[in-house]
């Protein structure tokens, strides 16, 4: 579904991506791994379109996409942080996606199940960050898109919401849709993920399932493992 080729993106003096190359096949879920800084959010927004790359491609279903707008319309995508209009009301935000963007199957399921029917009728300014937090959820998931991507979709959320984002993962899943996660907690990593891409200073670590980077790095568990790899980038 993915193929990214010598990616590298610059901001200033900064280089952030250094010759990325990766792909992400149809189905399954990837998870982005790395420290703060480590090239993961502009790799997503690379993805997007969001950021331009200073050299490097990326393909989606076979085209590049550079230039482009319409495969996005493939996407759905979870921000870190939600900036929503704050004199919004929650239902009138979910119109107005809507509008922009028909097609919505499951948003009246996904409100009940994140419980969001008390905050209909509040302002966006007025939510608490993980009640907004489930709002951007069921932004999200509330379209059929054959790729997800998910950064920190867990930031803020009661442990209730956590275990209700982890069956709706799981569920796309099943549909056969790719999606793509980046998130600092480790249980999740393990619980959810197929694949794991370790990132570093823009650089490529490591790109395998667990049990390989385990064995790799011989390490009995997960945080184990990531430890030795920042252990011996910086020795």
């Amino acid at each position: 579904m993915i193929i990214i080729k010598d990616l590298h993106k610059k901001f200033g003096k900064v280089t952030v991506l250094k010759g990325i190359n990766l792909d992400f096949p149809d189905k399954g879920i990837h998870t982005i791994l790395g420290p703060n800084g480590s090239g993961k959010t502009t790799l997503i927004k690379s993805i997007l379109g969001m950021v331009i790359p200073n050299h490097g491609s990326i393909e989606f279903n076979g085209k590049k996409i550079l230039g482009e707008w319409e495969y996005r319309n493939e996407i759905s995508y979870l921000p870190q942080i939600a900036n929503f209009p704050q004199n919004l009301k929650v239902k009138e935000l979910f119109k107005m996606i809507n509008d922009l963007r028909p097609g919505a199957k499951n948003e009246s399921e996904l409100i009940a199940a994140f419980q969001l029917e008390p905050y209909l009728n509040k302002k966006l300014g007025n939510l608490s960050g993980g009640t907004a937090q489930k709002v951007n959820i069921v932004i999200t998931f509330m379209f059929d898109s054959p790729l997800i991507i998910l950064d920190e979709p867990t930031v803020g959320l009661d442990p209730v919401a956590l275990i209700r984002l982890k069956k709706l993962i799981h569920e796309e899943k099943g549909k056969g849709k790719t999606i793509l996660i980046t998130t600092h907690i480790m249980s999740l990593v393990e619980e959810i993920s197929d694949e794991i891409v370790f990132l570093l200073d823009g650089k490529i670590y490591f790109k395998g399932t667990i049990d390989q980077l385990k064995q790799q790095t011989d390490q009995d568990n997960l945080e184990s493992a990531i430890a030795n790899i920042l252990e011996g980038s910086y020795a």
